[in-house]
């Protein structure tokens, strides 16, 4: 039976090599210990500058490194070659078929693949998130900047915005162990949202955006609770347009 289309990820192979160049490479995989341009000249029956015209392709190529070994006798120092290790024989990855499957594990073998992808998200958020002093207090602007550095180190471009579609800076007059919270929204105001570009999870939750986007969405307020700060993440809403995801934010009554 033939697959629907490829099962690994695009991007991650490492180029195809023929002829003599894989005789060298599939040397460098076998063998016990590092090779010198001699050793695999001998293997392969060519001569010394071509083995190490060979070598050095696959060096530039990051399927080999070069070292240099001690000598026992004076001069230049040895050069040698080894393989780098691969989890595939060409270097290639299949993250989104491992992603697609343990979706189906969870779907399928949790009661509420919802509510155990927002928890999941969660702990994860505040794994992510450097809590603060216990005498610190963190205002919503400061706790807005801080998620929003989160979700870029994650791989989201976010984009701040108020629900009135203006956009705002929420980097600007941070206002860390400020008392007052003056010049943020006020508890119970509209709300702040934040439009996520690149998703660095899209191809998966366009399939499944419940189990997907409820991790996001838990990894959001997993961060703002550890940050004790007057804000929260209300909710997230999926591909609004095919490239961008909404998150709403909502300043709490309390710090």
């Amino acid at each position: 039976m033939t697959p629907r289309g490829p099962l690994t990820d695009p991007g991650t192979h490492a180029s195809a090599q023929r002829g003599k160049r894989a005789a060298v490479l599939r040397l460098l995989r076998e063998a016990d210990a590092p090779l010198s341009a001699a050793d695999i000249a001998e293997r392969v029956g060519v001569h010394v500058n071509t083995a190490r015209f060979h070598l050095d392709a696959l060096v530039a190529d990051g399927q080999a490194v070069r070292a240099t070994a001690p000598r026992e006798e004076p001069g230049r120092p040895k050069v040698v070659y080894s393989a780098v290790a691969t989890e595939g024989p060409d270097g290639s990855r299949s993250f989104r078929l491992l992603s697609d499957i343990l979706l189906g594990v969870v779907s399928s073998a949790v009661d509420d693949p919802v509510a155990a992808a927002t928890r999941a998200g969660h702990a994860w958020g505040a794994y992510l998130t450097d809590a603060p002093a216990p005498t610190e207090r963190i205002g919503a602007q400061e706790a807005e900047r801080r998620l929003v550095a989160t979700l870029e180190a994650v791989g989201f471009a976010p984009e701040a915005e108020t629900e009135a579609g203006t956009g705002a800076d929420p980097g600007a007059d941070s206002d860390t162990d400020t008392g007052s919270g003056a010049d943020e929204d006020p508890p119970g105001s509209a709300g702040r949202r934040l439009r996520l570009h690149h998703c660095p999870f899209r191809e998966v939750a366009e399939r499944r955006p419940d189990i997907v986007c409820a991790i996001h969405l838990g990894l959001m307020r997993g961060t703002v609770e550890t940050l004790r700060a007057p804000l929260t993440a209300e909710s997230l809403e999926p591909f609004v347009t095919p490239h961008v995801c909404v998150a709403t934010l909502r300043r709490t009554d309390a710090a």
